[in-house]
């Protein structure tokens, strides 16, 4: 049993409801049960003077406008929600990302295989049959940490980081999976490629995914993948196509 939230000061202007010390599966439900419920709140006036909530693992940050509401009165608004449970939270959409994990798109999918005692087919059907949750978005715009690696892929981040990933990397780390929407330095391992953008600073909006969605990935060959990164580069794709047909 989980005990009540802490809440903690960020500053003037926000404050933090923390459901633990870890990162922690049921900690980030009931995070992810307040937050759906304070934006729905929000949205409907139910909060003035709140901005934003914004989730993380096992905290929820409430920023406001310490000119329209102060501390005191915040908090006594928010206390109603504050025993929110996970099973109150407001279901996110699935989304189905197409993944290649074939030659220079999977460097480290033969060590995965190895140190995981199992053949990299294996492997890849194992990694595409789960369904992630995004738990936060972070490190970088559009990084969407996705819960739920099956245990057999659990490996520690690699012990010599990356300094440049690609672009569309689909990887592993722990119990988390997640698509580099940007060439960055990482340390997971690269399993994969996306060729959908998972990061357009011109679109509305610019990241399509969201705490509490659900992710599953579906291999594609080669050609596949090019054919999708031609839509991207003519400008005819739209993340609508990637929703699951039940969340259409």
């Amino acid at each position: 049993m989980h005990d009540g939230p802490k809440l903690k000061s960020l500053g003037e202007a926000a404050l933090s409801i923390e459901y633990g010390e870890a990162i922690d599966p049921a900690a980030n439900a009931r995070v992810m049960a307040l937050y759906a419920a304070l934006e729905a709140a929000r949205k409907e006036g139910a909060l003035p003077g709140v901005v934003e909530t914004v989730p993380t693992f096992r905290a929820l940050a409430v920023h406001y406008d310490p000119l329209r509401i102060g501390r005191a009165d915040l908090v006594e608004r928010l206390t109603p929600w504050l025993d929110t449970r996970a099973g109150e939270a407001v279901a996110g959409r699935t989304w189905v990302l197409p993944a290649c994990y074939a030659g220079d798109f999977a460097p480290d999918l033969a060590e995965v295989a190895e140190r995981s005692g199992m053949s990299a087919d294996a492997v890849v059907a194992l990694h595409a049959a789960t369904d992630y949750r995004v738990c936060i978005l972070g490190f970088v715009p559009g990084f969407a940490y996705l819960s739920g690696v099956p245990q057999a892929l659990r490996l520690p981040r690699r012990t010599s980081p990356r300094t440049a990933v690609p672009a569309g990397s689909v990887a592993i780390a722990g119990e988390m999976s997640g698509v580099y929407p940007l060439e960055s330095p990482g340390g997971w391992h690269l399993i994969g490629r996306c060729p959908v953008p998972m990061f357009d600073p011109a679109a509305e909006p610019p990241v399509f995914l969201a705490p509490g969605d659900v992710v599953r990935f579906s291999p594609v060959d080669a050609d596949a993948y090019a054919a999708l990164r031609a839509r991207v580069e003519a400008g005819t794709f739209d993340p609508a196509d990637l929703l699951a047909e039940e969340a259409r």
